[in-house]
């Protein structure tokens, strides 16, 4: 029996993007994103990164994404999904995570309002 030298299995420290579901005429929104150029490191963090590193790459990742004509499709995307890592239309994980919140408290909000109004207009 051949023998191979034990190799040590090698983990990717960036997790691997799902398609994204939605498609436009033109083709997928992904195609036209700046990002495809760059390094996908820049987007997603090693393991145990160094708080100040993380900062100097998100802030190097969004302005990548400033640039980018698809950002509001990807941002968007990640908010859907929810991507849980990297740099997603300019938004950090933590980021999308607020802004899911806000989203879903303004949800909660108008919901009360519509409810509201059906019942003073019955009244």
């Amino acid at each position: 029996m051949l023998h191979m030298p034990h190799q040590p299995l090698q983990v990717a420290a960036v997790p691997s993007q799902r398609t994204p579901v939605r498609e436009d005429q033109a083709g997928p929104w992904h195609s036209e994103a700046v990002c495809r150029r760059d390094e996908a490191g820049l987007f997603f963090a090693p393991s145990k990164e160094p708080t100040a590193a993380r900062l100097s790459r998100e802030d190097a990742a969004k302005q990548v994404c400033g640039r980018c004509p698809v950002m509001v499709e990807c941002r968007e995307h990640a908010l859907v999904q929810p991507e849980p890592y990297g740099v997603w239309g300019g938004l950090t994980a933590a980021e999308r995570r607020v802004a899911l919140a806000r989203r879903r408290r303004r949800d909660m909000e108008l919901k009360a309002a519509s409810q509201a109004g059906r019942i003073a207009a019955a009244g």
